[in-house]
């Protein structure tokens, strides 16, 4: 009988620790990476800096990306394009490491994450989130080469981006319950690998009793969202991870302005799915995204009713090739503005 395989690209070096970056330049120097420590080291406007001054390696050139723009992106890739590096470091949060990660595609040049946030599960996924012409785009990517989270440098960073890749948990779920209800409806392929990867990190952070003052829930955290850019990486698309949650998210950048962190809006964007869908898990999503003080209302997004009932409306141009909970209802606005109602009522209610 032959022995049927999949052989799945992974990074070559992931550390999820205290104390990891002072193992950044031993790990540049290895012979997989940089033969002799030729790396541009892109940092944002957070703690990136000061970590690319601990590293010790005297062929390693610095640049300040100003974060977030395909525009951005390409400019930074024009410069690493001008001399030949082994590989590019990305330190900071995800709109510093979205942009490495493009910038390190667009010449074939191994990328290396390193993440002093935890907002969303960018640190280690094939796909970089860019703004562009007011609009803001996901573009495909390669996987990092190698991926170090330090706790340390966590703990001292925004306490809100962290908590905020808690409620990219909660996506996970409404994300995967509506690739089985496109699966269900419409014969929509499921890939049981990328589901594995996407829903056990997502079950172990929002069953998870701690917070984030306890390293055990935040290393968990750590390599749930790891694991979530491997999900993509796997099936060559965000379906495990995007769904409805996303959709409204986008609709919300898009129609009246970002009003939140991405993870804040798609955890509001789950809950809300997960109550349309009449899923018994919703109370559990509820009572997690409360215990954690993350947004759960329109409202906590600082959305009006009417703001909040067009966004959803709009939500499903924003992938329009994606089968969701929004799609399959299909709500009028009066629909919608019932079900929103009834789910405001929900929400209050935590067990």
């Amino acid at each position: 009988m032959p022995l049927l395989a999949r052989t799945v690209a992974t990074p070559l070096h992931i550390d999820v620790r205290r104390g990891a970056v002072a193992g950044l330049g031993e790990l540049l120097a290895d012979q997989r990476i940089s033969a002799g420590g030729d790396v541009a080291v892109v940092v944002g406007p957070g703690q990136g800096s000061r970590i690319a001054d601990t590293i010790e390696l005297d062929a390693a050139d610095i640049f300040t990306a100003a974060g977030g723009t395909l525009d951005a992106a390409v400019e930074l890739a024009d410069k690493l394009h001008a001399r030949s590096y082994d590989a590019v470091v990305g330190i900071g949060g995800g709109r510093t490491l979205d942009t490495a990660k493009y910038a390190a595609t667009r010449y074939g040049i191994p990328m290396v994450s390193v993440a002093t946030s935890l907002a969303h599960d960018g640190i280690a996924s094939p796909v970089s989130i860019l703004d562009h012409d007011g609009v803001r785009g996901s573009y495909g990517v390669q996987l990092p080469i190698a991926v170090v989270v330090d706790l340390d440098y966590v703990d001292t960073g925004p306490q809100r981006a962290n908590r905020a890749g808690i409620a990219e948990m909660a996506s996970n779920v409404s994300a995967l319950a509506d690739w089985e209800l496109a699966r269900e409806v419409r014969g929509e392929p499921v890939d049981g690998l990328a589901v594995t990867l996407a829903r056990v990190g997502a079950e172990a952070v929002l069953s998870h009793p701690g917070d984030l003052s306890d390293d055990a829930f935040v290393t968990l955290l750590a390599e749930a969202l790891i694991t979530s850019g491997l999900a993509m990486a796997v099936c060559g698309s965000s379906r495990p991870c995007s769904g409805g949650c996303h959709e409204i998210s986008h609709a919300i950048d898009l129609t009246v302005g970002e009003r939140a962190l991405h993870a804040e809006q798609v955890g509001v964007g789950a809950l809300f799915c997960t109550f349309l869908r009449r899923d018994p898990r919703f109370a559990f999503l509820n009572q997690v995204l409360a215990r954690h003080e993350l947004p759960r209302l329109p409202a906590d997004l600082g959305l009006t009713t009417d703001e909040f009932v067009s966004v959803v409306g709009y939500a499903p141009r924003t992938r329009p090739d994606r089968y969701t909970i929004l799609e399959h209802l299909c709500l009028s606005p009066s629909s919608l503005r019932s079900r929103l109602a009834d789910y405001v009522d929900a929400v209050g209610v935590v067990p």
